[in-house]
């Protein structure tokens, strides 16, 4: 093994190290234009806003003030909001992901009757759905008006990732294995149960992180059908706090006050761009490991 090991290195040629060195600095580029973006919206909201529009802020704080995050964090409604966004989307992620791995899983199963007029159902609604109205005069019929559940069950199943999830069963759990544990009188629901989720971790994962960023950063539902703002997830109040901070041009104000708002608007612009990101960025370690394995299997097959 040695002795492999050696020659290996030793075939190793200059091009070779050259290219090895040109994809590593390549990477390292990528990866701080994708990084700078956060890391400005970070800087800026510590900064004195006058010299960020004045473009003084590019790799450090200028004129180091925490007056944004003060002024976010005494707004009292701010951990209602967060308190309702987790609930939203720890509820909301466990019915999307259940949903999503149990159909995908039984859309998966070759004798499963009516296997493909199913799939040929929810491809249907990738790309035909009723629209806003009629979403709306669902939910509104069955009540959920004003209720948690109009947060969670309208998009209860992401067809896309019904597919993705579909096409990772296929490709990771072969059809010897189910025959091999009916032999040892396993039931379909405990093959599912014991030996399917147990492989399944990388694709449960990367749905998680999906239905999860989508719960969090959801607004539009809230602004439709919750009319109670004890109920409001954490966008809406941050969209509140950005538009109470926001100077009005129409009413008679002495310049010093208007640009006093202008300033704080601007730092409360980024500030919420980070309290909103935060619990996101913590999430994403846990499951970045399952992510690239789980997307990659589950988009191989059609």
């Amino acid at each position: 093994m040695s002795i492999l090991t050696k020659n290996t290195h030793i075939r190793r040629s200059n091009a070779d190290t050259l290219f090895d060195a040109f994809v590593l600095v390549v990477m390292i580029l990528f990866l701080l234009i994708c990084l700078y973006p956060l890391y400005f919206v970070l800087i800026a909201s510590v900064s004195d806003p006058v010299k960020v529009s004045a473009g003084k802020v590019l790799l450090f704080p200028n004129g180091f003030t925490l007056d944004g995050y003060a002024r976010i964090f005494r707004y009292q409604k701010l951990w209602i909001g967060y308190r309702n966004t987790l609930f939203y989307t720890t509820l909301g992620t466990t019915i999307n992901v259940v949903i999503t791995v149990m159909a995908g899983y039984a859309l998966s199963r070759k004798d499963l009757r009516g296997r493909r007029p199913f799939l040929l159902l929810f491809s249907f609604t990738m790309f035909f759905s009723g629209g806003m109205i009629p979403t709306y005069m669902v939910v509104n019929g069955l009540g959920l008006i004003d209720k948690v559940w109009a947060m969670v069950l309208p998009n209860a199943l992401a067809v896309w990732n019904l597919m993705i999830t579909r096409s990772y069963f296929e490709t990771t759990i072969p059809d010897e294995l189910l025959d091999a544990a009916f032999i040892d009188g396993c039931g379909n629901l405990r093959f599912f149960g014991q030996i399917v989720i147990p492989l399944s971790k990388a694709i449960v994962s990367v749905m998680v992180l999906f239905y999860a960023i989508g719960h969090w950063n959801t607004f539009f539902n809230a602004l439709i059908y919750l009319t109670t703002s004890t109920k409001f997830p954490l966008q809406l109040i941050l969209r509140d706090i950005l538009i109470a901070a926001q100077p009005d041009p129409t009413m008679m104000e002495d310049m010093t006050s208007l640009i006093e708002k202008q300033k704080l608007a601007e730092l409360l612009k980024y500030g919420v761009i980070i309290v909103a990101s935060v619990p996101v960025l913590i999430l994403y370690p846990f499951v970045q490991r399952y992510f690239v394995s789980g997307i990659m299997v589950g988009s191989i097959k059609g």
